[in-house]
């Protein structure tokens, strides 16, 4: 949609973040949780730890085990204290099974208590707005209080994999449409379109409306919106208006403390926020030792040459991946990649996490592990948890 209606409002308390603190129901969560967006930092971690789960397939596992190895990360995140899991949207690629978020946290929902569960994130570009604010308004009747929704404008895939998913030759990702796709989610999202917009009548259902309507006891309470990023694009925008920011570290390290910089110097307060909030998702894998720890990691470099390559394919075994012989071109991206990469003992992923919000200043770590088996990605996570003393030990 165009037009002013459309235009993202700015940060008087009706802008695209505006939306109300959720209630658990549980006091003790309340005051921990704060507005939902805000986490404590627990044990001796220097900021409120996170997962960022991919939901990966191994060579030789099903999508099955896949979808129950992420039920198993998700309550081992819920019991050692960490804020927040996360999934992210991705299509055509075979070793990710996220291609669906929304079903798959209505899945987590159902196995977990008290742990936030969100996108990171669902591309909005991919879909039409209503239809993401109707599935998050249901997520969030399945889960009261704990629904996060973040939104990336990249695609999640290669271009004709995108043209397919929107049923268009034409792809949607520039400045001018992201704005304005973000607007009338949050216009769907609030049920606030204006007297005479086309979509004045149209409500996303769950949602606001069943509060105001005759007998409506419906909780007009909805998800908080992060903008998600890998540059200053999104950066910007989360700051002008007063939103929650979450830039992909684990895969753009280089542009990590420029785009920080950027969106905290255009924060402008909001009804959401009143100062900047910004997490930063990091691959780490933490093993009993160090050979094992780049035994692991090294299937998923030998994974992404494959997806960089145009050879996407499941995520391969160690032994292959040490098997495997890499061109000096190859090796230097094996070299890059895994520099970005926290792995290590315990105490080396410890410290690694420790110095890298200490250099950005992140105000949350979104720890993603990349492995081929899901036993060693639920270990990784218990490692880490032991490592600052997390509770539920």
């Amino acid at each position: 949609m165009s037009g002013d209606h459309d235009e993202i409002r700015d940060h008087d308390g009706n802008g695209a973040g505006a939306g109300h603190r959720a209630d658990t129901g549980n006091p003790a969560d309340d005051a921990r949780d704060g507005d939902g967006i805000r986490g404590t930092a627990l044990g001796t971690a220097p900021v409120p730890l996170s997962v960022l789960d991919l939901v990966t397939v191994g060579a030789g596992h099903t999508a099955s085990e896949a979808v129950r190895t992420a039920v198993g990360i998700a309550r081992t995140a819920e019991r050692r204290g960490f804020h927040r899991y996360w999934v992210a949207e991705h299509h055509s690629m075979p070793g990710v099974a996220s291609s669906s978020p929304a079903v798959l946290l209505a899945h987590l929902a159902a196995h977990t208590d008290r742990i936030r569960l969100g996108s990171g994130g669902v591309m909005l570009p991919n879909h039409a707005p209503l239809v993401i604010a109707e599935q998050f308004g249901t997520l969030e009747a399945m889960a009261p209080g704990r629904v996060d929704l973040g939104l990336g404008r990249a695609p999640g895939t290669d271009g004709a994999t995108a043209a397919a998913l929107r049923r268009t030759e034409r792809l949607h990702e520039g400045a001018d449409e992201f704005p304005q796709q973000l607007a009338e989610l949050t216009r769907f999202l609030d049920d606030d379109f204006p007297d005479g917009h086309p979509y004045s009548r149209i409500h996303a259902v769950p949602g606001p409306v069943q509060a105001t309507s005759p007998g409506g006891v419906q909780s007009a309470h909805r998800p908080p919106l992060w903008l998600l990023g890998s540059s200053g694009f999104s950066a910007q925008l989360a700051g002008r208006l007063g939103l929650p920011f979450a830039f992909a570290h684990h895969f753009s390290a280089a542009n990590t403390i420029p785009a920080l910089d950027l969106y905290r110097e255009s924060f402008r307060p909001s009804a959401v926020l009143s100062e900047p909030y910004a997490l930063i998702g990091v691959a780490a894998l933490a093993a009993e030792d160090e050979k094992e720890a780049y035994r692991q990691i090294l299937t998923g470099a030998l994974s992404m040459i494959r997806l960089r390559t145009g050879r996407p394919g499941l995520v391969p075994s160690p032994e292959e991946a040490a098997a495997y012989a890499f061109s000096g071109m190859e090796r230097d991206f094996v070299d890059s990649w895994l520099s970005n990469i926290i792995h290590g003992t315990p105490d080396a992923v410890r410290t690694g996490l420790d110095d890298l919000a200490k250099r950005t200043g992140a105000d949350e770590l979104m720890i993603t592990a990349n492995a081929h088996g899901g036993d060693v990605r639920l270990r990784s996570y218990e490692l880490i948890a032991d490592a600052y003393g997390l509770p539920g030990v």
